[in-house]
């Protein structure tokens, strides 16, 4: 997808601005610079839609774009450079890749969360159930949106078992080239309400925002073997959608890692969470462990083991996150420092054999 630089004006009020974010502003302030809603950020560019249209920003000095997130309200000066950025009502982030504790913003200032995944073998209830825990992180509504089910003899088994990980979850069956999809998605698309769409390439996100927003952007297609896709969408970007809301698109994610301690974890396996306080023991691990109502539930059919092994995976990993930036850092410099001690011990050694 490339970038869009629209020029369409739109109303502060029709942008989304409420009285959350007029409230955290002075009169002095807004004499003096302007608002603008962040609609792209790409590696060193930040973008952002005011009254009279799309134009990029500049960052202040030494504060990298990662600190902004696509959906942000922004005070910006005369020369187009960003003063501060508001607080947000609502915010989607992870944990960055590979070893990296920090955060990643996603998203910001969003009702809704669109997750996407296809009637194929892209459905996975374990990444299903993450991004669910990132939407209650975030306090935003999830929307499981299953794709192709034209596609799909059988596309109510897939809907029946998405449906079983969250109690009032709506899962919606679209056909995204199909006029009527966009009803089926009117709930989350008031004038002035934002939603994010998430999921993996392939399973038509891209097709879903043209039916959206009224644009031609093209898609890829996906492999047959494995119903993996290619990404079309390299960057985050906000688009006005038909009937007045706002559509944030995300690339393509296909392993999300939740970031430090998640609150969404318990409210996405509630029922779990409610089991384990009928345990007899309060450390109970729902292994073997005598009169534990967790294995109790599985062995009368009410609580699926694979749901179980996910939960724990989930614990496992929001654990290992929970330590903080500079617990990690602490560990980096003692490391270093042992090295260090060593490296001289050997230096030591070498000097007294001459």
């Amino acid at each position: 997808m490339t970038s869009s630089y629209q020029t369409s004006s739109y109303s502060l009020s029709d942008l989304g601005l409420t009285a959350f974010f007029m409230g955290q502003l002075c009169v002095e302030e807004l004499e003096s610079a302007s608002l603008f809603r962040v609609s792209e950020i790409q590696r060193s560019i930040v973008v952002g839609w005011g009254e009279d249209g799309v134009r990029p920003l500049r960052t202040p000095h030494k504060v990298p774009t990662s600190a902004f997130a696509v959906g942000d309200w922004v005070l910006v000066d005369a020369g187009d450079q960003i003063i501060r950025r508001l607080t947000p009502n609502s915010e989607l982030k992870r944990r960055g890749a590979g070893t990296d504790v920090s955060e990643q913003l996603m998203a910001a200032n969003i009702d809704s969360l669109l997750i996407v995944t296809s009637c194929n073998d892209d459905f996975n209830l374990a990444r299903i159930e993450r991004f669910l825990a990132l939407a209650k992180d975030a306090g935003v509504t999830p929307v499981v949106i299953l794709t192709k089910i034209d596609l799909c003899e059988d596309w109510e088994r897939y809907r029946a078992e998405a449906s079983t990980l969250m109690d009032e979850l709506d899962v919606i069956g679209i056909n995204a080239k199909s006029p009527t999809a966009l009803e089926a998605l009117s709930p989350w698309c008031g004038r002035g309400q934002t939603l994010a769409l998430v999921g993996s390439s392939g399973v038509g996100k891209t097709t879903l925002l043209n039916g959206l927003t009224g644009r031609d952007e093209a898609t890829a297609t996906i492999r047959e073997r494995d119903s993996k896709g290619r990404h079309t969408t390299t960057y985050r970007s906000l688009h006005p959608a038909l009937g007045g809301a706002w559509v944030i698109d995300t690339p393509g994610i296909r392993a999300l890692r939740l970031h430090e301690k998640s609150t969404g974890i318990e409210q996405v396996f509630d029922d779990i969470m409610e089991l384990t306080t009928r345990c007899k023991f309060n450390d109970c691990k729902h292994e073997s462990e005598p009169k534990c109502a967790v294995q109790a539930a599985i062995k009368a059919g009410d609580l699926d083991a694979e749901r179980l092994e996910r939960w724990r995976k989930l614990e496992r990993e929001d654990n290992r996150n929970s330590e903080t930036i500079a617990q990690s850092r602490k560990r980096a410099k003692d490391f270093g420092k042992m090295v260090k001690t060593v490296m001289a011990d050997s230096h030591a050694k070498k000097g007294r054999k001459t």
